[in-house]
């Protein structure tokens, strides 16, 4: 390995000059260098025993609009910086001040700036950083300091006491500067000057919010003589004889101990015990100490191997299986600004949602985040600071990555990287990046992380050949590919095809979804070189925003941006999670719980890749009519990753004439790190005996009087046919549905080449269908009303009769629909919709539950009595679309209105028409009205994934085709 010589023996930099001397050119910002002046880079470590100083916190701060508008002397000391405004640090300029700073820019892919490389547009926002401080009194006098910097973006200057100690590129990386030597016991000034558009901007063309400033932590260090430079912790496990071989090389000679482990060695010696080995199912770390000369830093050791073997990626000698997300950094306030219990409420979440697995996306998160993941388990791919996608503009013409005056920073950014992180045991692959073509920088990248660190595997999704990785990555590859790649048929080079496959973003979670991620999980489960996936994403980046709630492209007047395809994640901005978070929980449980109910026997696999299932314990529960009527413990073996058992069912209670289901549940045992006893981890849940029919004698007449008909408990518009009133209940509007507000899904990417059914069904005019009323016929025992319903200026249609009846207590309606003409493609839903008055509030039901779910969503929807609010039933999408539909519901309850469904059927509510959900751009355009909107629903349509991916598969097509459907209407109650 490398050895480095300590900071407080090294020259000072070469760039040092008096700030007063200092030239005002920029000609740093365009340089394709990463920078100059910083010190080497090395592992990063939370604490030792070394002195530190934090200089987070309030900085005074000087917006400019180009990079040039002010000279340096705001870096001597004296400068008078009291007329200057306060910004938080760390913190994005553009996020504080009320706009008074400039305004975020959201881009997907495309430059916000003309593509030139490396030149950078005049228009340069540019702010000035002051920080002024003291050391404190107990500040050692001896030995050496560093100035730390974890993350700025996109390029900085830096002086301390009016000295330029460097610059640098590399937004998510950390860079230290040697300053011992210019520090004072009192009055230090230090200035960074921070620059939103550089050289370095055309290697970070993430998808995300371009937000300049020092977003990460600045921290002074001192360094005493003989104090830590860079350790690298080598902790490999045999998975044979159940050892681990522990070495820690350290560019400074010292003494290793960890306790628990009888271990105390000297640095670069190797030492093999018995040890329990990391993963991210079982995340056991041993506490250690690595202590030099001069100072003494805590390890957190964890013993794994990770090994490309048999065409698989294997972890301690076994396959594993990705259950994974990929994770911006996200703050709806301070951006990428995150702080330690923001990162901690991140992996609680994952945890508690049986994620394994996050893909740093597209760059190396706050080092804290690692540690959380060491302690918790999480696997873990930690991707490179990396990306130049807008190429793609210009068919990757003058692309950085192929052009090899652009190496150096190519390898500086892997090499911080890789630094910083390779002590985590969490960091199973290292990424060279995300979109950013192919080219000889990424081969030189790719050959100096193998060279310097061969106990990891290495990714990079854009390298078809497999040339320069270990593995087959694939981002939002259609289920049918991923089958054919599963079965080793997808074609390419031998190497590829012998190499594990990982889907390394899939399920575009934009809006209401994704929808087919069960059918994904099937085959990653059936297929052994599917090694799982990662879903896109795992956060909303929206603002808060007092205007919209919160913001997305285009909000703050953006001349490019891409709306909000910033939104795409299992959480709302705020954290909350979203109805695609539950369902992925239930889609990835790692234990199969299935089962046929009449038998009385549910068969339980253990999915895990390591652990038995001893921390679990199961529960049995019987539901009639949706309520628990006995329930227990249910004794399962202690089963190995992989095995199953069948395990019977205690008898059932006596309950005839309701419709039964057994549910089974495997609960948390006892406390862990990041759930309590009970949390729930997995679910079953098996129909025994099937619902009655519901059934109304026809044994009333309509009777017409007055210009209304009655028929048992209804009265109807004797011209029209339109219900009035079930009961007190007043009505509103009863007709035929097709209607719903396109979700992000529904209207799919521009770059899609498969149909994007919300576009079509726009252009179709399903969203304003007309109604025809071609009769209205009382009979003996039916009230009759024949209707058309077409969109303008087309051909088609739906032919549709409404058919009431009533036993004298009960109104029985039933809706036939046959299409006329050449339908070319799916309905958006099928059902009808009423109002009620704005009274109406509390809902009951009795179905799927408690979340919505669509067709290809429902995994997590189980049959019960679920009770809501009308408000609580939608689902806040930050771009309002379809929404809040409950499946499999029996009957449900609104407003003192009881509705059975024969068969079952989709229900929701709101206090707005779906033509309003359809014109809002943000919640703030919902304004509630004087009717709640109801739907009850014979059908809807899949949801997919097509914002980013595939639409749903046609098995969740709702298709043109004959249908008849009835609801059976009483009073509630």
């Amino acid at each position: 390995m490398t050895f480095r010589p300590s900071p407080e023996l090294s020259s000072s930099p070469s760039s040092t000059s008096s700030a007063s001397s200092a030239s005002s050119a920029v000609g740093y910002v365009e340089d394709v260098s990463p920078g100059s002046g910083s010190l080497p880079p090395r592992a990063w470590y939370a604490s030792s025993d070394a002195s530190s100083l934090s200089l987070n916190g309030s900085w005074r701060f000087r917006p400019a609009p180009t990079a040039d508008a002010h000279d340096d002397s705001f870096a001597e000391p004296g400068y008078d910086a009291g007329d200057w405004a306060q910004l938080a640090v760390p913190g994005h300029w553009v996020l504080q001040g009320d706009g008074s700073f400039g305004s975020p820019i959201y881009t997907n892919h495309l430059y916000p700036f003309p593509v030139d490389p490396p030149r950078v547009p005049t228009e340069n926002p540019t702010g000035d950083h002051l920080r002024l401080f003291d050391l404190p009194d107990d500040w050692p006098s001896d030995g050496g300091t560093v100035l730390r910097f974890d993350g700025v973006e996109s390029c900085a200057r830096v002086w301390l006491n009016g000295t330029d100690i460097g610059e640098f590129k590399g937004s998510r990386l950390p860079h230290e500067f040697a300053v011992g030597h210019l520090l004072r016991p009192r009055g230090n000034v230090l200035a960074v000057r921070v620059h939103q558009w550089s050289a370095g901007s055309y290697l970070e063309d993430q998808d995300q919010w371009w937000l300049p400033g020092i977003f990460r932590d600045v921290t002074l260090l001192h360094r005493p003589a003989g104090a830590v430079l860079d350790f690298f912790v080598h902790s490999s496990y045999d998975h044979l004889s159940g050892e681990g071989t522990l070495k820690v090389d350290s560019d400074v000679d010292g003494q290793v101990t960890v306790p628990a482990l009888g271990i105390d060695v000297a640095t670069g010696e190797s030492v093999t015990v018995p040890v329990e080995p990391w993963s991210a199912e079982n995340p056991r770390l041993y506490d250690g100490v690595l202590a030099t000369e001069g100072e003494q830093v805590p390890l957190r050791i964890g013993f794994r191997t990770v090994a490309l073997q048999d065409g698989l990626i294997k972890v301690n000698g076994r396959p594993v299986l990705f259950k994974g997300v990929n994770r911006h950094e996200w703050h709806p306030e301070k951006g990428r600004a995150l702080d330690l219990e923001t990162m901690r409420e991140d992996v609680l979440l994952m945890k508690r949602h049986n994620i394994n697995a996050v893909r740093t996306s597209h760059y190396p998160p706050h080092p804290a985040f690692l540690d959380l993941c060491d302690e918790f388990g999480l696997w873990v791919i930690d991707e490179c600071d990396l990306e130049t996608h807008g190429f793609t503009e210009q068919a990757w013409r003058d692309n950085p990555v192929d052009d090899d005056r652009w190496t150096p920073a190519l390898l500086d950014r892997a090499a911080r990287m890789v630094e910083r992180d390779k002590n985590h045991p969490s960091v199973v692959i290292w990424s060279l990046g995300n979109e950013a073509g192919t080219g000889r920088g990424l081969t030189a990248m790719a050959e100096w992380i193998h060279d310097r660190d061969n106990s990891r595997l290495l990714h990079y999704e854009g390298d078809p050949t497999c040339r320069d990785t270990d593995m087959y990555s694939r981002m939002y590859a259609f289920h049918d590919e991923v089958e054919r790649i599963g079965r080793r048929l997808d074609g390419g080079g031998l190497k590829r095809r012998e190499l594990p496959f990982v889907l390394c973003e899939y399920g575009h979670a934009m809006g209401n979804g994704p929808g087919g991620i069960a059918d994904y999980q099937r085959l990653f489960e059936t297929y052994d070189r599917l090694q799982g996936g990662f879903i896109w994403e795992w956060i909303d980046h929206g603002i808060k925003d007092g205007r919209y709630g919160f913001a997305y492209g285009g909000d703050f007047g953006e001349e490019l941006h891409d709306g909000n395809f910033v939104c795409d994640g299992l959480l709302f901005p705020d954290r909350r999670p979203s109805p695609g978070l539950i369902e992925f929980k239930k889609v990835i449980e790692p234990v199969r719980i299935e089962g046929e109910g009449r038998s009385g026997t549910v068969r339980i696999h253990n999915g895990h890749d390591v652990v038995d299932l001893s921390a679990l314990a199961f529960e049995w529960s019987f539901q009639a009519d949706g309520e628990t009527v006995a329930s227990g413990a249910l004794s399962v073996p202690v089963l190995a990753p992989g095995q199953s058992a069948d395990v019977k069912l205690p008898e059932p209670p006596d309950v005839r004439g309701a419709e039964t289901h057994w549910t089974v549940r495997a609960v948390l045992a006892s406390d862990t790190a990041w759930a309590p006893t009970g949390h729930e981890v997995a679910w079953g849940q098996f129909p025994v005996a099937r619902r009655p029919s519901v059934r109304v004698a026809p044994d009333r007449a309509p009777v017409v009087a007055d210009g209304r008909i009655t028929l048992g408990p209804a009265t109807f518009d004797a011209r029209t046919g339109a219900p009035r009133t079930i009961g007190a209940v007043d009505l509103t509007g009863l007709r035929l549905d097709v209607w719903r507000a396109p979700t992000d899904n529904d209207d799919g990417a521009s770059w899609q080449g498969d149909p994007r059914y919300g576009l079509l069904w726009r252009k179709l005019g399903l969203h304003r269908m007309r109604h025809r009323l071609d009769a209205v016929e009382p009979g003996d025992d039916a009230l009759t009303v024949g209707t058309r319903v077409a969109p303008a200026a087309r051909e088609i249609g739906l032919s549709t009769v409404y058919r009431w009846t009533s036993d004298g207590d009960r109104l029985r309606l039933t809706v036939s629909v046959a299409p006329e003409g050449d339908w070319t493609v799916p309905l958006p839903r099928l059902g009808i919709r009423f109002g009620l008055p704005d009274s109406a509030d509390r809902v009951r039901w009795y179905g799927g539950g408690p979340g919505e779910a669509y067709p290809d969503t429902r995994s997590a929807s189980r049959i019960g009595r679920w009770e809501s609010t009308v408000d609580e039933l939608g689902t806040p999408y930050v771009k309002p679309q379809e929404n809040g539909a409950r499946p499999d519901v029996r009957w449900a309850e609104i407003g003192g209105l009881r509705i059975e469904g024969d068969p079952e059927f989709w229900f929701s509510a709101r206090r707005w028409t779906n033509e309003a959900l359809d014109a809002a751009g943000h919640l703030t355009d919902l304004t509630p009205g004087d009717r709640v909107w109801v739907n009850l629903d014979h059908g809807q349509h899949g949801i997919g994934s097509q914002s980013c991916g595939p639409g749903p598969l046609p098995q969740y097509f709702l298709r043109v085709e004959p249908a008849e459907f009835s609801f059976v209407f009483s009073p509630a109650g």
